[in-house]
């Protein structure tokens, strides 16, 4: 049996167990189960991944990602923040850190419980035409920050059956072989919008996305000619702030602020049968 401490924390409603494994006391192999194992809302912890904190050669901490499903996305906003926060309070590093992720290195600054990270550059910000999914034919945009992430713009959130339109979405053929995140997005202002996103990986709808609130504040900035910043309203009810310079399909330095909160301390205890699975 193997025990070990995390801790698990909130980025404006996106969940993750996080654990400090410089030590590496979770082997490579044994990693997608442990986030099969710990993530599953009614018979574990519950979480949409789970992070490791990990030691790197090219920046201060490095970040490991796996959702609940066990697979590995190459980035995520709102847990880059999360262990940004992790990070500090184990004095692995400064309030300004260097982040090593599979889509490169991100730079992150922690003040109390807020934090901000520098994302990866935008790229492909452009419109797809019109598709059909779920019985429907809608305008669909796209951005990759960090990960593939379909918009689509709607009038009304509350009534939008999330799960049926966002794995249409998600699995589409023009988004294939890695699919897409699918984000719904309504325009509440000048500057402002809120989003619900269904996640690859999850395979739900959570109630926040970082990537998925810089992609769609990049696309409705390019759409509705905002410049410099978008106010994300998220499912949870809570806001993130998307900053950035340029416009499509040039968009760079694009910047993701908000809150993080610890939910709760915990031990977790581990098969050794779990800590010798495969991928």
């Amino acid at each position: 049996m193997a025990v070990f401490e995390f801790i698990k924390m909130s980025g404006t409603g996106n969940d993750f167990i996080l654990a400090d494994n410089r030590n590496g006391k979770i082997p490579e192999e044994a990693k997608p189960a442990v986030a099969r194992t710990l993530c599953p809302r009614r018979t574990a912890v519950g979480a949409d991944g789970l992070l490791l904190l990990e030691m790197s050669d090219t920046a201060d901490v490095r970040m490991r990602i796996f959702n609940a499903d066990g697979s590995e996305p190459e980035m995520c906003g709102n847990a880059s923040r999360c262990l940004a926060w992790f990070a500090r309070r184990l004095r692995a590093a400064g309030p300004e850190m260097m982040i090593e992720t599979l889509a490169g290195v991100l730079r992150a600054e922690v003040d109390d419980h807020t934090v901000r990270v520098d994302m990866t550059r935008p790229k492909n910000v452009s419109s797809r035409g019109e598709l059909e999914f779920a019985g429907e034919s809608r305008d669909v945009f796209f951005a990759d920050t960090g990960v593939p992430h379909a918009v689509v713009f709607v009038d009304d959130l509350d009534a939008l059956d999330v799960r049926a339109w966002g794995k249409a979405l998600r699995m589409h053929d023009e988004f294939q072989p890695a699919g897409a995140n699918a984000d719904f997005v309504k325009i509440e202002e000048p500057g402002s919008i809120s989003i619900r996103t269904y996640e690859r990986g999850v395979e739900d709808e959570t109630l926040a996305c970082g990537t998925g609130a810089v992609a769609t504040a990049l696309v409705s900035a390019w759409r509705e000619g905002w410049d410099g910043s978008v106010s994300v309203r998220v499912r949870s009810g809570e806001d993130l702030g998307v900053s950035f310079r340029g416009s499509a399909p040039e968009f760079d330095n694009a910047k993701l602020e908000g809150d993080v909160s610890v939910v709760f301390l915990g031990e977790a205890v581990l098969s050794d049968k779990i800590m010798e699975k495969q991928a």
